[in-house]
C-alpha cells in the first residue's frame, strides 16, 4: 500500500505523465481543484486533450468562445466535457471543487488566451 496526501502533489494533479504523481501514465491525468468565489483563471484551451469534469461543490459560469459568445451555468453534480480547441473561461459564483480527468496526458498541452 502507498499513501500520500494531495498537498504533496502539484496544483491538485495526482495521476498523469508528470512528477510528482501517484500513478505515472500518458493515458490520462486526474486532479481535484478548489476555486474561491470570484477567483479568476486565465482562459485556456488544449490542442489535444479532452477534459471530463465533475463539479463536486459550488456553482460557476463557464464561458465558451464558440463564436456565439455562449455560456453555461454549472451546478453541483454537473458533468461537463471540454473538447480540444474549446476555450474555457470560468466565472466562480461560489466556492467550487472540481474533479478533472484529462486524456491523454501530454505535458505542455495548455494554451493561455492573452
Amino acid at each position: 500500500m502507498d499513501i500520500t496526501r494531495i498537498e504533496n502533489m502539484k496544483g491538485g494533479w495526482f495521476i498523469g505523465n508528470f512528477e510528482p504523481s501517484v500513478w505515472k501514465t500518458d493515458k490520462f491525468e486526474a486532479a481535484v481543484h478548489d476555486y474561491k468565489k470570484g477567483e479568476e483563471k486565465e482562459p485556456h484551451y488544449h490542442k489535444l486533450g479532452t477534459e471530463i469534469n465533475l463539479l463536486l461543490k459550488g456553482k460557476f459560469i463557464l464561458r465558451n468562445y464558440d463564436g456565439k459568445g455562449s455560456s453555461q451555468e454549472l451546478n453541483e453534480g454537473d458533468i461537463f466535457i471540454i473538447h480540444p480547441n474549446e476555450i474555457a473561461d470560468p466565472i466562480f459564483l461560489e466556492d467550487c471543487k472540481i474533479m478533472i480527468i484529462k486524456t491523454p496526458s501530454i505535458p505542455g498541452d495548455k494554451y493561455l488566451i492573452k
